[in-house]
């Protein structure tokens, strides 16, 4: 019997990780994967054919971090990588940019508004708020009720047009 493993290529077996890696959810919001979300960073081989998956949490105190390296080895583990190993990397430091767009669709198909392409918010200098469109009515004319929503990573928001409150991915 041929181990499949072993006769894929290393751009194969790179390629097969990261598939793996699409079908590891973000815990705390389980329509992201870890790749959309952008926290899967690299996918190394060494010579002796140990797997290493380098992952980077969202913000240094993420609680999901030890849950989805978990999560990372045993669906590694289930698809025939035994010896695979996963490295938290703090450096550089996680950033919204790195989610992908297929993401951020599925963030505000959740009912999640994604963060705004922009990282910086210079309204909040003058005590103004960031205008955040509403995921369920498209409505900018929306306020932020709380610094923080049902996780730190993201902000509570209310629509003034609907009325239904809805959570902000916050631009980090």
């Amino acid at each position: 019997m041929v181990n499949i493993m072993t006769s894929l290529s290393v751009t194969e077996k790179e390629q097969s990780v990261w598939n793996i890696l699409e079908s590891v959810a973000d815990p705390e919001i389980p329509v992201l994967s870890i790749v959309d979300l952008g926290i899967a960073r690299e996918v190394n081989f060494a010579r002796n054919g140990d797997l290493e998956v380098v992952i980077s949490p969202t913000y240094s105190g993420c609680p999901a971090m030890d849950m989805i390296s978990d999560e990372v080895k045993g669906a590694l583990h289930k698809n025939g990588y035994q010896s695979a190993s996963v490295k938290l990397s703090l450096s550089p430091a996680w950033t919204t940019d790195w989610m992908s767009e297929e993401g951020k669709n599925k963030l505000a198909s959740y009912g999640i508004a994604p963060p705004e392409k922009i990282t910086s918010n210079k309204r909040v200098l003058f005590g103004g708020q960031k205008q955040v469109s509403c995921p369920r009515c498209g409505s900018e004319n929306s306020e932020q009720i709380s610094e923080f929503g049902s996780t730190p990573c993201k902000a509570l928001y209310r629509c003034k047009d609907c009325l239904e409150p809805f959570d902000y991915f916050k631009c980090i």
